[in-house]
């Protein structure tokens, strides 16, 4: 009986170590982002300005989409996941887990950034920390709608390149260069707005650490970049109805390749 059990067993491991991979794949892709892209702007902002912390945002997601993309499709943003969704790129429950990989990757990658930020005098970690914020906590002084706007479009921009680009009619080979520089401009427009978040992950990790000032005010960056990622998904089934004819979920074994 015991080795009918066993035998019974054997074929499960591999199929849960493929399922793993993806969502280490999303864990570890979107602490990346956070360390880096959010790192720039807390080590190194003023030395680099807004172009830099731009630059530092697009490149990061460039590397990942390349390094992850065969791997979970390198989505690492909850935003994006919700329009690969909505376009039935992926099945609800791979996006569920997904989400909790990159939220709980968002709050790894801003504890090793807080690390860091610690032992260099000056760096001002409460309040600010890389944060997303409106009125007060923006450098224009934004009002509530126009950040929730801000984000709604900024978020569109991206998760609408990378659904085209990822679409079966599109040309191959320069995916993650389209995709990291619409997060490099979105971030270029954004910085002065609200911090351009354009990823509810990116937010969540920092405002954690960050204090009340920031959490107050987390809602808006959980919500607008979500509602952004599914008028991408809503407009880009009109503007490529091909792509959404006769379409099926994919098998999660394809959704790399797929996906990025």
């Amino acid at each position: 009986m015991d080795a009918k059990v066993r035998a019974a067993e054997t074929p499960a491991a591999p199929t849960t170590k493929a399922e793993a991979r993806p969502i280490a794949a999303e864990f570890f892709g979107t602490l990346i982002l956070v360390l880096f892209g959010v790192g720039s702007a807390v080590l190194a902002g003023k030395y680099i300005g807004a172009l830099g912390i731009a630059l530092a945002f697009g490149l990061t997601l460039l590397v990942l989409a390349y390094g992850l993309g065969p791997i979970s499709g390198s989505h690492v943003n909850p935003a994006v996941t919700l329009g690969m969704l909505l376009s039935r790129r992926i099945p609800a429950h791979t996006a569920i887990r997904y989400w909790a990989a990159q939220l709980l990757g968002g709050i790894a990658g801003a504890a090793l950034l807080l690390l860091v930020a610690s032992q260099v005098p000056g760096v001002r970690i409460q309040g600010k920390f890389g944060t997303n914020g409106y009125g007060t906590r923006s450098i224009v002084g934004i009002n509530i709608f126009g950040a929730f706007v801000t984000e709604i479009l900024l978020t569109f921009l991206l998760v609408f390149v990378c659904l085209t680009v990822t679409d079966k009619l599109a040309l191959t080979g320069f995916d993650g260069l389209s995709i990291g520089l619409a997060l490099a401009v979105a971030n270029l427009v954004g910085i002065p707005l609200t911090g351009a978040s354009v990823n509810p992950a990116r937010s969540l990790g920092p405002a954690v650490f960050a204090g009340p000032a920031a959490l107050s005010q987390l809602w808006l960056f959980l919500v607008a970049p979500l509602v952004g990622g599914a008028l991408a998904a809503a407009v880009h089934r009109i503007t490529h109805p091909t792509a959404h004819s006769g379409e099926e979920e994919m098998p999660e074994t394809d959704q790399g390749r797929k996906a990025t």
